[in-house]
């Protein structure tokens, strides 16, 4: 491959990364629709959006003190702007409470975090030195941000159920790792490009176990249908004994007046038995983190 062909291919994923990464940072706009119509942000948190911005800022410093990385400057611009939204978005609606967490995990992350970090690698680090710092910064953050999806992994083998999985975003999570991936493999930038060999991985478990998953009976439900079958098995009996108790008082009222001719009917509709019917529904949590690298 010739030199020209090679930075021909590293610009088509970066600029294919940049397409894939911008869909993801619009993927939250239906959640913030429900937001602004419920006038509150009550269920959701501001972790996600903090995190993402966090880790735009992060990666556009990371970018800036390298050469050849404009692509990367370019959508985690555009990711920080549109985070910085969301954010915005979210304390105008969110009750007092949420509100205050948020601004102090704002200050946390944003303010005291990234401030440290740009301040300490700027006056105890210079050149390469300075590059690389960052760089493994940057690769221990995304390993944790891609280590995420574990808790969406487990909560559908316990229930087997993939009804809270958003499939599209994790398809739309695993094509953006691939995209920079390659990305980062042709740069020969491994702090690029190993985080998203671990978001592909868990990308592709993702979809595999929605298709495995997915015409799978919940948990829950077998659950719900075991306790109507106890409750009915319990009111049998009880419907039973009823009954044969109401043919002995019969026979011992027709021994007492056996002088007297009596024709005994038992009425069985005259003793209905109301049965009451057990329903359980059942509650799933769900935060996806999105992060484009």
């Amino acid at each position: 491959m010739t030199g020209d062909s090679f930075a021909h291919l590293t610009l088509a994923f970066g600029l294919l990364g940049n397409v894939v990464s911008f869909m993801v940072f619009l993927s939250p706009l239906p959640t913030f629709y429900k937001v602004y119509k419920k006038k509150s942000t009550e269920g959701f948190q501001s972790v996600p959006y903090v995190v993402g911005l966090f880790s735009a800022m992060l990666w556009i410093y990371y970018a800036l003190l390298k050469a050849n990385a404009m692509l990367l400057i370019t959508i985690n611009s555009v990711g920080c702007v549109i985070q910085t939204f969301y954010i915005c978005f979210f304390l105008f609606y969110a009750p007092k409470k949420a509100r205050i967490e948020s601004l102090k995990l704002i200050m946390l992350m944003i303010v005291v975090g990234f401030g440290l970090i740009v301040v300490l690698t700027r006056f105890l680090a210079n050149g390469t030195t300075r590059v690389a710092i960052v760089g493994w910064i940057c690769l221990v953050f995304a390993l944790c941000v891609f280590v995420a999806p574990l808790g969406v992994l487990r909560q559908v083998i316990k229930t087997k159920s993939v009804e809270y999985m958003p499939i599209l975003l994790s398809a739309a999570l695993t094509l953006n790792a691939i995209t920079w991936f390659f990305y980062g493999l042709l740069l020969r930038d491994f702090n690029i490009a190993i985080p998203n060999v671990l978001g592909i991985t868990f990308g592709v478990l993702q979809m595999i176990l929605y298709f495995v998953y997915k015409n799978k009976k919940p948990v829950s439900d077998e659950k719900v249908s075991e306790l109507e079958v106890k409750s009915v098995e319990t009111a049998e009996p009880k419907i039973s004994g009823k009954k044969d108790q109401e043919i002995i008082d019969v026979a011992k009222l027709s021994a007492l007046i056996s002088a007297i001719p009596v024709v005994t009917k038992i009425n069985d509709n005259t003793n209905d038995v109301d049965h009451d019917h057990l329903v359980v529904e059942p509650h799933v949590p769900n935060h996806t983190i999105e992060v484009a690298a």
